[in-house]
């Protein structure tokens, strides 16, 4: 018996440096890394000597001079020959994200709701959204940009014959140069409503958690829908009043030949925000489609047979289980549309390719610092959102398991 233990110990094994695994692992490891370190040094030592033997300037000192030209649509304090070239960067920054956040929202909104009614049972429905789908996704979208901009918002109506959309409120007006709105001006008390109504949100999140896990425990339904609404919107209604109202409506007053006062909408970012939120919808639809499809149909059937709606069904039990399918593909549909907003060079919206690669590079030169800026403005907001959503992936993995 003991001759048999011994037979079976495997003698022990000698290390071999040039045949180890973890050897051969690390040396290609360091190999690549040492690859990848001398392209990136001869591309930068090329580049400099380059731009040295054409005795061009190099640096990011450029970004403190003055920039000379104007900027029509901008969300910071800015004055031509005071403001410098970082102003203008962190202006077209700011513009591409705020294109990039409403065409986001609006385009998983409609997305979603198209994605659903594809799969309706009234075949008008569901022809009309797969008629949305076919159309706008295969149509360019530089081509719908310039057609909405030319063919629609610039054939609004004049200014004198401004279209009031809040139903004769002259709260929301429209015209060929774009959308006015009243903007609310805050006063000195303002805050407590705005606290208040903070506290409210944090509140409705924490009884929604707790009536969920009550719910997992027990089985007990809690109503969410009306308490949540109450608090939301009640008490900070209560706080409004009793401070006073403290709050007043910068209004859109027509002076001269245009409308002063309140914010304003050019068409060019109407154009964009409409094209972006249409084109990008069609592609959410699919994968909200394809991702709905991929749920067994005996979750269906099995929902229903316990006495659920219709809407409930899709909203409680397939959308959730569909979620880890539609995640990834959203993911890349949120990450074009902020790099899909620098068509906007083409109807001259102010984003960050318009106004700091393009016009300032004319100006100050310097191309490899303002295009590298460029790039890694979009790279940053790309990683952004996929490590966001990638998180957000991970947890509905795990509660479907």
């Amino acid at each position: 018996m003991a001759s048999e233990v011994k037979h079976r110990i495997r003698p022990k094994e000698k290390f071999n440096f040039f045949q180890d695994q973890r050897v051969r692992s690390a040396f290609y490891q360091l190999l690549t890394a040492g690859i990848v370190g001398w392209l990136v040094w001869y591309l930068v030592s090329n580049t400099a000597n380059n731009l040295q033997t054409r005795d061009m300037s190099t640096g990011f000192g450029f970004m403190d001079v003055s920039a000379g030209f104007d900027v029509e649509f901008k969300l910071i304090e800015y004055v031509p020959g005071v403001g410098t070239y970082f102003d203008i960067f962190l202006i077209g920054a700011l513009n591409t994200l705020l294109i990039s956040f409403f065409a986001i929202i609006l385009a998983t909104i409609l997305g979603f709701i198209i994605g659903v009614l594809r799969l309706s049972n009234n075949w008008l429905v569901s022809k009309v959204a797969l008629a949305f789908v076919e159309i706008f996704r295969n149509v360019p979208l530089l081509i719908q940009i310039v057609f909405w901009y030319i063919g629609v918002f610039s054939l609004l109506p004049t200014v004198r014959n401004t279209i009031d959309i809040s139903f004769g409120s002259e709260r929301v007006l429209l015209n060929n140069r774009g959308l006015y709105m009243a903007w609310p001006v805050p006063g000195d008390t303002f805050w407590m409503t705005a606290l208040v109504f903070i506290i409210a949100v944090i509140g409705v999140l924490i009884f929604r958690h707790r009536a969920h896990k009550k719910q997992d425990q027990s089985g007990v339904q809690t109503k969410i829908l009306l308490p949540s609404l109450a608090a939301i919107i009640i008490l900070p209604l209560i706080v409004y009043f009793a401070t006073g109202m403290p709050l007043e409506w910068d209004v859109p007053v027509l002076e001269g030949f245009n409308f002063v006062g309140g914010a304003t909408l050019a068409p060019a970012f109407l154009a964009l925000l409409v094209s972006l939120s249409i084109y990008h919808a069609a592609q959410i639809a699919e994968a909200v489609r394809a991702g709905i499809l991929s749920v067994n149909i005996g979750q269906t059937d099995a929902a229903k047979s316990i006495g659920l709606k219709s809407g409930k069904v899709m909203s409680l039990v397939i959308i959730p289980q569909a979620m880890p399918s539609i995640v990834p593909p959203l993911i890349s549909n949120w990450m074009n549309i902020v790099k899909n907003s620098s068509l906007a060079i083409a109807i001259g919206y102010p984003d960050i390719v318009s106004l700091f690669m393009q016009t300032s590079l004319n100006q100050v030169g310097h191309a490899v610092e303002i295009v590298g800026l460029t790039m890694a403005f979009y790279m940053l907001i790309s990683l952004i959102i996929s490590g966001l959503l990638n998180i957000y992936n991970k947890r509905v993995q795990l509660v479907e398991r």
